[in-house]
Protein backbone atom coordinates (compact mmCIF):
# COMPACT_ATOMS: atom_id res chain seq x y z
CA UNK A 1 0.00 0.00 0.00
CA UNK A 2 0.95 3.62 -0.37
CA UNK A 3 -0.65 4.48 2.98
CA UNK A 4 2.67 5.13 4.66
CA UNK A 5 3.62 7.67 2.01
CA UNK A 6 0.28 9.25 1.23
CA UNK A 7 0.76 12.21 3.56
CA UNK A 8 4.36 12.66 2.47
CA UNK A 9 3.31 12.19 -1.14
CA UNK A 10 0.60 14.79 -0.79
CA UNK A 11 3.07 17.23 0.76
CA UNK A 12 5.62 16.51 -1.97
CA UNK A 13 2.92 16.81 -4.59
CA UNK A 14 1.78 20.16 -3.19
CA UNK A 15 5.34 21.46 -3.33
CA UNK A 16 5.75 20.03 -6.83
CA UNK A 17 2.56 21.69 -7.99
CA UNK A 18 3.76 25.01 -6.61
CA UNK A 19 7.33 24.75 -7.86
CA UNK A 20 6.89 22.37 -10.77
CA UNK A 21 4.90 24.78 -12.91
CA UNK A 22 7.85 27.19 -12.69
CA UNK A 23 10.53 24.53 -12.68
CA UNK A 24 9.71 22.33 -15.65
CA UNK A 25 9.91 22.87 -19.36
CA UNK A 26 8.91 20.94 -22.45
CA UNK A 27 10.94 21.14 -25.65
CA UNK A 28 9.92 20.34 -29.22
CA UNK A 29 11.25 17.29 -31.01
CA UNK A 30 10.51 14.21 -28.96
CA UNK A 31 7.71 15.82 -26.93
CA UNK A 32 4.07 16.37 -27.74
CA UNK A 33 4.21 20.14 -28.02
CA UNK A 34 1.50 20.67 -25.42
CA UNK A 35 -1.21 18.73 -27.29
CA UNK A 36 -2.87 15.86 -25.44
CA UNK A 37 -1.86 12.50 -26.88
CA UNK A 38 -4.37 9.98 -28.17
CA UNK A 39 -4.61 7.19 -25.63
CA UNK A 40 -2.76 7.10 -22.31
CA UNK A 41 0.64 8.84 -22.31
CA UNK A 42 2.87 8.81 -19.25
CA UNK A 43 5.78 11.21 -18.99
CA UNK A 44 8.16 12.36 -16.25
CA UNK A 45 6.65 15.70 -15.30
CA UNK A 46 9.29 16.52 -12.70
CA UNK A 47 12.46 15.24 -11.06
CA UNK A 48 11.86 16.83 -7.64
CA UNK A 49 14.64 15.50 -5.42
CA UNK A 50 17.68 13.26 -4.97
CA UNK A 51 18.38 10.90 -2.07
CA UNK A 52 21.86 9.74 -1.10
CA UNK A 53 22.98 6.69 0.80
CA UNK A 54 26.10 5.27 2.37
CA UNK A 55 29.02 5.02 -0.08
CA UNK A 56 31.14 1.90 -0.33
CA UNK A 57 34.03 0.22 -2.07
CA UNK A 58 33.56 -2.52 -4.66
CA UNK A 59 36.35 -4.22 -6.61
CA UNK A 60 38.78 -1.58 -5.39
CA UNK A 61 36.68 1.41 -6.54
CA UNK A 62 34.85 3.85 -4.24
CA UNK A 63 31.19 4.41 -5.16
CA UNK A 64 28.42 6.72 -4.03
CA UNK A 65 24.79 5.63 -4.08
CA UNK A 66 21.77 7.75 -5.06
CA UNK A 67 18.10 7.66 -6.02
CA UNK A 68 16.13 10.15 -8.12
CA UNK A 69 12.56 11.26 -7.49
CA UNK A 70 10.06 11.15 -10.37
CA UNK A 71 6.62 12.71 -10.70
CA UNK A 72 4.60 11.06 -13.46
CA UNK A 73 1.97 12.82 -15.56
CA UNK A 74 -0.64 11.28 -17.82
CA UNK A 75 -0.80 13.79 -20.67
CA UNK A 76 -2.97 11.50 -22.81
CA UNK A 77 -6.74 11.48 -23.23
CA UNK A 78 -7.32 8.10 -21.57
CA UNK A 79 -6.73 6.78 -18.07
CA UNK A 80 -3.64 4.70 -17.34
CA UNK A 81 -3.76 1.57 -15.17
CA UNK A 82 -1.36 1.69 -12.21
CA UNK A 83 -1.70 -1.79 -10.74
CA UNK A 84 0.81 -3.19 -8.24
CA UNK A 85 3.29 -5.88 -9.24
CA UNK A 86 2.81 -8.65 -10.38
CA UNK A 87 -0.13 -7.32 -12.41
CA UNK A 88 1.37 -6.36 -15.80
CA UNK A 89 -0.47 -3.03 -16.07
CA UNK A 90 1.84 -0.86 -14.03
CA UNK A 91 4.87 1.31 -14.76
CA UNK A 92 8.51 0.65 -14.08
CA UNK A 93 10.91 3.54 -13.47
CA UNK A 94 14.65 3.41 -14.28
CA UNK A 95 16.96 6.16 -13.01
CA UNK A 96 20.21 7.25 -14.68
CA UNK A 97 23.04 9.76 -14.22
CA UNK A 98 25.31 11.29 -16.86
CA UNK A 99 28.29 13.63 -17.05
CA UNK A 100 29.13 16.12 -19.81
CA UNK A 101 32.89 16.67 -19.80
CA UNK A 102 35.54 17.50 -22.40
CA UNK A 103 32.78 18.06 -24.94
CA UNK A 104 31.16 14.62 -24.60
CA UNK A 105 28.30 13.07 -22.64
CA UNK A 106 28.80 9.74 -20.84
CA UNK A 107 26.53 7.66 -18.64
CA UNK A 108 28.07 7.29 -15.18
CA UNK A 109 25.37 5.38 -13.30
CA UNK A 110 22.10 3.47 -13.57
CA UNK A 111 19.61 1.90 -11.19
CA UNK A 112 17.36 -1.10 -11.35
CA UNK A 113 13.68 -0.23 -11.90
CA UNK A 114 11.14 0.96 -9.37
CA UNK A 115 7.72 -0.71 -9.71
CA UNK A 116 4.70 1.57 -9.40
CA UNK A 117 1.76 0.40 -7.31
CA UNK A 118 -0.88 3.15 -7.02
CA UNK A 119 -1.28 6.75 -8.13
CA UNK A 120 -2.18 9.94 -6.35
CA UNK A 121 -4.30 12.27 -8.50
CA UNK A 122 -2.49 15.61 -8.55
CA UNK A 123 -2.13 18.55 -10.94
CA UNK A 124 1.57 19.11 -11.71
CA UNK A 125 0.99 19.04 -15.47
CA UNK A 126 -2.39 20.77 -15.59
CA UNK A 127 -6.01 20.02 -14.80
CA UNK A 128 -6.68 16.51 -13.52
CA UNK A 129 -9.72 14.26 -14.00
CA UNK A 130 -9.19 12.03 -10.93
CA UNK A 131 -9.64 8.31 -11.34
CA UNK A 132 -10.75 8.02 -7.72
CA UNK A 133 -10.03 9.18 -4.21
CA UNK A 134 -6.90 8.49 -2.19
CA UNK A 135 -4.40 6.42 -4.13
CA UNK A 136 -6.29 4.35 -6.73
CA UNK A 137 -4.68 1.88 -9.12
CA UNK A 138 -5.36 4.19 -12.07
CA UNK A 139 -3.72 7.49 -13.10
CA UNK A 140 -6.45 9.83 -14.32
CA UNK A 141 -6.43 11.99 -17.43
CA UNK A 142 -4.13 14.97 -16.92
CA UNK A 143 -3.20 13.79 -13.42
CA UNK A 144 0.22 13.52 -11.80
CA UNK A 145 1.63 11.15 -9.18
CA UNK A 146 4.77 11.95 -7.14
CA UNK A 147 7.33 9.30 -6.22
CA UNK A 148 9.97 10.79 -3.95
CA UNK A 149 13.64 9.91 -4.28
CA UNK A 150 13.50 7.95 -1.02
CA UNK A 151 10.58 5.91 -2.39
CA UNK A 152 12.39 5.26 -5.68
CA UNK A 153 15.46 4.28 -3.66
CA UNK A 154 13.61 1.77 -1.49
CA UNK A 155 15.41 -1.46 -2.32
CA UNK A 156 12.47 -3.70 -1.46
CA UNK A 157 10.66 -2.48 -4.59
CA UNK A 158 13.63 -2.21 -6.98
CA UNK A 159 13.94 -5.03 -9.49
CA UNK A 160 16.31 -5.94 -12.31
CA UNK A 161 15.67 -4.40 -15.73
CA UNK A 162 16.28 -7.71 -17.47
CA UNK A 163 12.76 -9.26 -17.63
CA UNK A 164 11.19 -6.14 -19.17
CA UNK A 165 10.58 -5.67 -22.89
CA UNK A 166 10.83 -1.86 -23.16
CA UNK A 167 9.27 -1.74 -26.63
CA UNK A 168 6.02 -3.30 -25.43
CA UNK A 169 6.22 -2.52 -21.72
CA UNK A 170 5.58 -6.20 -21.03
CA UNK A 171 7.49 -7.97 -18.28
CA UNK A 172 7.42 -11.53 -17.04
CA UNK A 173 5.54 -10.83 -13.82
CA UNK A 174 7.86 -13.14 -11.91
CA UNK A 175 11.33 -12.12 -10.86
CA UNK A 176 14.37 -13.95 -9.64
CA UNK A 177 16.77 -11.08 -9.13
CA UNK A 178 20.45 -11.85 -9.64
CA UNK A 179 22.45 -12.70 -6.57
CA UNK A 180 24.56 -9.80 -5.35
CA UNK A 181 28.22 -10.25 -6.26
CA UNK A 182 30.63 -10.97 -3.43
CA UNK A 183 31.84 -7.80 -1.76
CA UNK A 184 29.14 -5.42 -3.03
CA UNK A 185 28.04 -3.23 -0.09
CA UNK A 186 24.30 -3.49 0.56
CA UNK A 187 23.79 0.29 0.44
CA UNK A 188 25.01 0.42 -3.17
CA UNK A 189 22.92 -2.36 -4.59
CA UNK A 190 20.04 -1.62 -6.97
CA UNK A 191 20.36 2.17 -6.65
CA UNK A 192 22.32 4.53 -8.93
CA UNK A 193 25.94 3.59 -8.26
CA UNK A 194 28.42 6.28 -9.35
CA UNK A 195 32.19 6.06 -9.00
CA UNK A 196 33.54 8.73 -6.66
CA UNK A 197 36.09 9.71 -9.32
CA UNK A 198 33.26 10.50 -11.77
CA UNK A 199 31.81 13.05 -9.34
CA UNK A 200 34.94 14.43 -7.67
CA UNK A 201 34.89 18.20 -8.41
CA UNK A 202 38.68 18.39 -8.38
CA UNK A 203 38.92 15.69 -11.06
CA UNK A 204 36.03 17.03 -13.17
CA UNK A 205 36.40 20.81 -13.45
CA UNK A 206 33.65 22.36 -15.54
CA UNK A 207 31.66 19.12 -15.79
CA UNK A 208 27.88 19.28 -16.22
CA UNK A 209 25.83 16.57 -14.51
CA UNK A 210 22.48 15.19 -15.64
CA UNK A 211 19.84 13.14 -13.82
CA UNK A 212 17.28 11.24 -15.91
CA UNK A 213 14.12 9.35 -14.99
CA UNK A 214 11.93 7.33 -17.34
CA UNK A 215 8.61 5.48 -17.29
CA UNK A 216 7.84 2.25 -19.16
CA UNK A 217 4.21 1.10 -19.30
CA UNK A 218 2.48 -1.45 -21.59
CA UNK A 219 -0.54 0.80 -22.28
CA UNK A 220 1.72 3.74 -23.09
CA UNK A 221 3.67 1.55 -25.52
CA UNK A 222 0.53 0.09 -27.09
CA UNK A 223 -0.72 3.65 -27.78
CA UNK A 224 2.60 4.45 -29.53
CA UNK A 225 3.36 7.14 -26.96
CA UNK A 226 6.69 5.85 -25.61
CA UNK A 227 9.06 8.25 -27.39
CA UNK A 228 8.62 10.98 -24.77
CA UNK A 229 8.81 8.95 -21.56
CA UNK A 230 12.21 10.19 -20.31
CA UNK A 231 12.96 13.62 -18.83
CA UNK A 232 16.15 15.11 -17.43
CA UNK A 233 17.34 17.72 -14.95
CA UNK A 234 20.82 19.09 -14.23
CA UNK A 235 22.53 18.86 -10.86
CA UNK A 236 25.70 20.08 -9.20
CA UNK A 237 28.08 18.17 -6.93
CA UNK A 238 29.08 19.39 -3.48
CA UNK A 239 32.72 20.09 -2.72
CA UNK A 240 33.24 17.60 0.11
CA UNK A 241 32.97 13.82 0.36
CA UNK A 242 31.14 12.39 3.35
CA UNK A 243 32.19 8.93 4.52
CA UNK A 244 28.55 8.27 5.46
CA UNK A 245 26.70 9.89 2.53
CA UNK A 246 29.17 10.57 -0.31
CA UNK A 247 28.84 13.86 -2.21
CA UNK A 248 25.78 16.06 -1.78
CA UNK A 249 23.94 16.61 -5.07
CA UNK A 250 21.84 19.73 -5.75
CA UNK A 251 19.26 19.77 -8.54
CA UNK A 252 19.37 22.96 -10.62
CA UNK A 253 17.16 24.55 -13.26
CA UNK A 254 13.94 23.04 -14.58
CA UNK A 255 13.05 19.46 -15.34
CA UNK A 256 13.22 19.26 -19.12
CA UNK A 257 10.13 17.22 -19.87
CA UNK A 258 9.87 14.62 -22.62
CA UNK A 259 13.56 14.85 -23.48
CA UNK A 260 16.07 12.04 -22.91
CA UNK A 261 19.37 12.96 -21.26
CA UNK A 262 21.23 13.05 -24.58
CA UNK A 263 19.48 16.36 -25.29
CA UNK A 264 21.36 17.91 -22.37
CA UNK A 265 24.49 17.40 -24.49
CA UNK A 266 23.04 19.57 -27.25
CA UNK A 267 21.88 22.13 -24.69
CA UNK A 268 25.51 22.39 -23.51
CA UNK A 269 27.05 22.33 -27.02
CA UNK A 270 24.90 23.74 -29.80
CA UNK A 271 26.88 21.97 -32.56
CA UNK A 272 25.74 18.54 -31.38
CA UNK A 273 23.48 16.80 -33.90
CA UNK A 274 20.87 14.40 -32.47
CA UNK A 275 18.86 12.06 -34.66
CA UNK A 276 16.04 10.01 -33.11
CA UNK A 277 15.01 6.89 -35.00
CA UNK A 278 12.50 4.06 -34.71
CA UNK A 279 13.12 0.37 -35.25
CA UNK A 280 10.24 -1.21 -37.17
CA UNK A 281 8.21 -3.43 -34.87
CA UNK A 282 10.38 -2.49 -31.90
CA UNK A 283 11.38 0.63 -30.00
CA UNK A 284 13.25 3.87 -30.21
CA UNK A 285 16.89 5.04 -30.12
CA UNK A 286 18.77 8.32 -30.50
CA UNK A 287 22.19 8.96 -32.02
CA UNK A 288 24.13 12.10 -31.15
CA UNK A 289 27.35 13.26 -32.80
CA UNK A 290 29.82 16.09 -32.44
CA UNK A 291 33.20 17.03 -33.95
CA UNK A 292 35.79 18.91 -31.89
CA UNK A 293 38.60 20.78 -33.63
CA UNK A 294 41.74 19.97 -31.62
CA UNK A 295 43.60 22.90 -33.18
CA UNK A 296 46.61 20.94 -34.46
CA UNK A 297 45.31 19.73 -37.79
CA UNK A 298 43.30 16.98 -36.08
CA UNK A 299 39.65 16.51 -35.09
CA UNK A 300 37.94 14.36 -32.47
CA UNK A 301 34.66 12.71 -33.46
CA UNK A 302 32.22 11.91 -30.64
CA UNK A 303 29.15 9.66 -30.93
CA UNK A 304 26.60 8.80 -28.25
CA UNK A 305 23.98 6.10 -28.87
CA UNK A 306 21.11 6.16 -26.39
CA UNK A 307 18.68 3.24 -26.43
CA UNK A 308 15.41 4.56 -25.08
CA UNK A 309 13.01 1.64 -25.61
CA UNK A 310 14.49 -0.87 -28.08
CA UNK A 311 14.35 -4.52 -27.08
CA UNK A 312 16.54 -5.49 -30.03
CA UNK A 313 19.39 -3.35 -28.65
CA UNK A 314 22.33 -1.72 -30.43
CA UNK A 315 25.01 -4.11 -31.67
CA UNK A 316 27.34 -2.11 -33.94
CA UNK A 317 28.16 1.38 -35.19
CA UNK A 318 29.86 1.99 -38.54
CA UNK A 319 31.33 5.33 -39.65
CA UNK A 320 32.58 5.98 -43.22
CA UNK A 321 36.22 7.15 -43.27
CA UNK A 322 38.21 8.23 -46.34
CA UNK A 323 41.13 6.18 -47.61
CA UNK A 324 44.42 7.39 -46.18
CA UNK A 325 42.87 8.99 -43.10
CA UNK A 326 45.04 8.73 -39.99
CA UNK A 327 42.68 7.18 -37.39
CA UNK A 328 43.94 7.22 -33.79
CA UNK A 329 42.66 7.15 -30.20
CA UNK A 330 39.68 4.94 -31.02
CA UNK A 331 37.57 4.81 -27.86
CA UNK A 332 34.52 3.10 -26.37
CA UNK A 333 32.66 3.79 -23.12
CA UNK A 334 29.65 2.10 -21.55
CA UNK A 335 28.01 2.08 -18.11
CA UNK A 336 28.98 -0.95 -16.05
CA UNK A 337 26.73 -3.74 -14.81
CA UNK A 338 27.69 -4.36 -11.19
CA UNK A 339 24.56 -5.61 -9.40
CA UNK A 340 24.94 -9.26 -10.26
CA UNK A 341 23.33 -9.05 -13.69
CA UNK A 342 24.81 -11.65 -16.05
CA UNK A 343 25.65 -9.06 -18.71
CA UNK A 344 29.21 -8.68 -19.90
CA UNK A 345 31.15 -5.45 -19.44
CA UNK A 346 33.54 -6.30 -22.27
CA UNK A 347 34.39 -3.35 -24.55
CA UNK A 348 33.34 -3.52 -28.17
CA UNK A 349 35.86 -4.43 -30.88
CA UNK A 350 36.88 -1.65 -33.28
CA UNK A 351 38.11 -2.34 -36.82
CA UNK A 352 38.98 -0.18 -39.85
CA UNK A 353 38.29 -1.94 -43.14
CA UNK A 354 36.67 -1.25 -46.53
CA UNK A 355 36.33 2.46 -45.86
CA UNK A 356 34.50 1.99 -42.55
CA UNK A 357 35.40 2.32 -38.89
CA UNK A 358 33.15 -0.17 -37.10
CA UNK A 359 32.60 -0.94 -33.43
CA UNK A 360 31.00 -4.33 -32.80
CA UNK A 361 29.45 -6.05 -29.80
CA UNK A 362 29.73 -9.80 -29.38
CA UNK A 363 27.17 -11.72 -31.49
CA UNK A 364 23.79 -12.43 -29.96
CA UNK A 365 24.79 -16.06 -29.65
CA UNK A 366 26.04 -14.76 -26.30
CA UNK A 367 22.72 -13.74 -24.72
CA UNK A 368 24.58 -11.70 -22.09
CA UNK A 369 26.82 -9.70 -24.43
CA UNK A 370 27.37 -6.01 -23.72
CA UNK A 371 24.78 -4.71 -26.19
CA UNK A 372 23.29 -1.21 -25.90
CA UNK A 373 20.32 -2.26 -23.81
CA UNK A 374 17.34 -0.05 -23.04
CA UNK A 375 17.73 3.07 -20.91
CA UNK A 376 21.51 3.16 -21.46
CA UNK A 377 23.90 5.35 -23.45
CA UNK A 378 27.16 4.14 -25.04
CA UNK A 379 30.01 6.26 -26.40
CA UNK A 380 32.23 5.88 -29.46
CA UNK A 381 35.07 8.22 -30.44
CA UNK A 382 38.18 8.60 -32.56
CA UNK A 383 40.64 11.23 -33.76
CA UNK A 384 41.72 11.87 -37.32
CA UNK A 385 43.46 14.37 -39.57
CA UNK A 386 40.29 14.75 -41.66
CA UNK A 387 37.82 17.59 -40.95
CA UNK A 388 34.10 16.86 -40.97
CA UNK A 389 32.09 16.82 -44.16
CA UNK A 390 30.19 20.04 -44.82
CA UNK A 391 26.91 18.22 -44.05
CA UNK A 392 26.06 15.23 -41.94
CA UNK A 393 25.89 11.95 -43.81
CA UNK A 394 24.65 8.46 -43.14
CA UNK A 395 26.21 6.08 -40.61
CA UNK A 396 24.95 2.61 -39.76
CA UNK A 397 23.58 1.45 -36.41
CA UNK A 398 23.41 -2.33 -36.33
CA UNK A 399 20.74 -4.13 -34.29
CA UNK A 400 21.94 -6.81 -31.91
CA UNK A 401 18.95 -9.15 -31.67
CA UNK A 402 18.08 -11.03 -34.84
CA UNK A 403 15.54 -9.65 -37.30
CA UNK A 404 12.02 -11.04 -37.07
CA UNK A 405 8.96 -10.96 -39.32
CA UNK A 406 7.62 -7.99 -37.38
CA UNK A 407 10.97 -6.23 -37.17
CA UNK A 408 12.90 -7.13 -40.33
CA UNK A 409 15.68 -4.54 -40.18
CA UNK A 410 19.21 -5.57 -39.32
CA UNK A 411 20.72 -2.07 -39.42
CA UNK A 412 19.45 1.50 -39.51
CA UNK A 413 20.93 4.36 -41.53
CA UNK A 414 21.18 7.47 -39.36
CA UNK A 415 22.63 10.87 -40.26
CA UNK A 416 25.61 12.06 -38.20
CA UNK A 417 28.91 13.87 -38.58
CA UNK A 418 31.50 11.94 -40.60
CA UNK A 419 35.01 12.78 -41.85
CA UNK A 420 35.05 14.56 -45.21
CA UNK A 421 37.87 14.50 -47.73
CA UNK A 422 41.49 14.16 -46.75
CA UNK A 423 43.02 17.66 -46.69
CA UNK A 424 46.38 18.59 -48.08
CA UNK A 425 49.20 18.03 -45.63
CA UNK A 426 48.88 20.65 -42.86
CA UNK A 427 51.91 22.92 -43.17
CA UNK A 428 52.48 22.37 -46.89
CA UNK A 429 52.27 26.07 -47.63
CA UNK A 430 53.85 25.98 -51.08
CA UNK A 431 51.76 23.01 -52.25
CA UNK A 432 54.68 20.80 -53.33
CA UNK A 433 53.37 17.77 -51.38
CA UNK A 434 55.91 17.94 -48.56
CA UNK A 435 56.38 20.01 -45.41
CA UNK A 436 59.96 21.24 -45.54
CA UNK A 437 62.31 24.22 -45.16
CA UNK A 438 60.54 26.20 -47.86
CA UNK A 439 57.29 26.03 -45.90
CA UNK A 440 59.09 27.01 -42.69
CA UNK A 441 60.49 30.05 -44.47
CA UNK A 442 57.00 31.05 -45.65
CA UNK A 443 55.59 30.68 -42.16
CA UNK A 444 58.33 32.71 -40.49
CA UNK A 445 58.06 35.50 -43.04
CA UNK A 446 54.29 35.61 -42.40
CA UNK A 447 54.60 35.75 -38.60
CA UNK A 448 51.84 37.87 -37.03
CA UNK A 449 49.73 38.05 -40.18
CA UNK A 450 47.03 35.65 -41.40
CA UNK A 451 49.00 34.57 -44.48
CA UNK A 452 50.23 31.24 -43.06
CA UNK A 453 47.49 30.65 -40.49
CA UNK A 454 47.16 26.86 -40.18
CA UNK A 455 44.73 26.53 -37.26
CA UNK A 456 42.18 29.12 -38.30
CA UNK A 457 42.65 31.57 -35.44
CA UNK A 458 43.44 34.46 -37.78
CA UNK A 459 47.16 34.83 -37.02
CA UNK A 460 50.42 33.07 -37.88
CA UNK A 461 52.01 32.24 -34.54
CA UNK A 462 53.56 29.52 -32.39
CA UNK A 463 50.52 27.27 -32.69
CA UNK A 464 50.93 27.22 -36.48
CA UNK A 465 54.65 26.56 -36.14
CA UNK A 466 53.86 23.53 -33.98
CA UNK A 467 51.48 22.16 -36.64
CA UNK A 468 54.10 22.62 -39.35
CA UNK A 469 56.85 20.92 -37.34
CA UNK A 470 54.54 18.03 -36.40
CA UNK A 471 54.01 17.34 -40.10
CA UNK A 472 57.61 17.87 -41.19
CA UNK A 473 58.66 15.66 -44.04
Amino acid sequence: MKTSLTLGGLLLGSVAVFLGQFNASALPGEGDGGTASVGPDVIVGAIPDVARYAPGTFQGVQYASYAIGSTSCNIGNQQLLWQPNPDPDHPVIPQNMFRIKDGAIEQIGMSWVKHGFCALQQTLCGSCQPAGGGCPTVLGIGCSDPYSASLNGNQSDLKSRGPINPATGVFSGTYSDPTAPTGLPASLRERVMVARSDLDPAANPGAIYVAEAQYIHPQDAAADNARNNASYRLFTVGSSWSTSLGYALTLTGPTVQQQAAIYAWKAAHSDVVIKPFDIVGDGHMLLGSRVIDLGNGRWRYEYALQNLTSDRCGGSLSIPVPAGADITNIGFKAPRYMNGEPYSNAPWTATVANGMLTWSCEPNTNANANAVRWSTLYNFRFETNVPPASNTAEVSVGLWKAATAGSPQTAIGVTAYIPGTLPSEPGDLDGNGAVDAADLSILLSSWGSAAADLNGDGATDAADLTILLNNWG
